[in-house]
C-alpha cells in the first residue's frame, strides 16, 4: 500500500506528463500547419510566375513583330507586310 503523499506525487507526476504531451502536440500541430500554408503559398507563387511567363512568351512576338514591323528606319523594316498589316486592320 502506497502513503498518501507517494500517491499525490505519482499522480501529480501523470498530470504533468499528460500536461507537457498536450502542449508538445499542440506546437507541433501547429508547426505542421505554418509550414503546409507556406509550401502552398510558395506553390501558388510558382504557379503565379509560370502563368505570367507563358503569358509573356505568348503575346511577345506579337508585340515585337509590330513594334519592328512599323519603323521604317529599321534595317528589317518589311513595306509590303507594313501594308498588308494595314489594310488588315482597316477591313475589321
Amino acid at each position: 500500500m502506497l502513503t498518501p503523499a507517494s500517491q499525490v506525487l505519482r499522480y501529480s507526476a501523470l498530470f504533468a506528463g499528460v500536461s507537457y504531451g498536450l502542449y508538445r502536440q499542440s506546437n507541433l500541430n501547429a508547426q505542421s500547419h505554418k509550414a503546409k500554408v507556406d509550401r502552398d503559398f510558395a506553390h501558388q507563387e510558382s504557379l503565379i510566375s509560370q502563368a505570367k511567363a507563358e503569358f509573356k512568351k505568348k503575346n511577345m512576338p506579337q508585340e515585337t513583330a509590330s513594334k519592328a514591323g512599323s519603323d521604317p528606319n529599321d534595317p528589317k523594316f518589311d513595306l509590303e507586310g507594313y501594308l498588308t498589316t494595314l489594310m488588315g486592320e482597316k477591313a475589321t
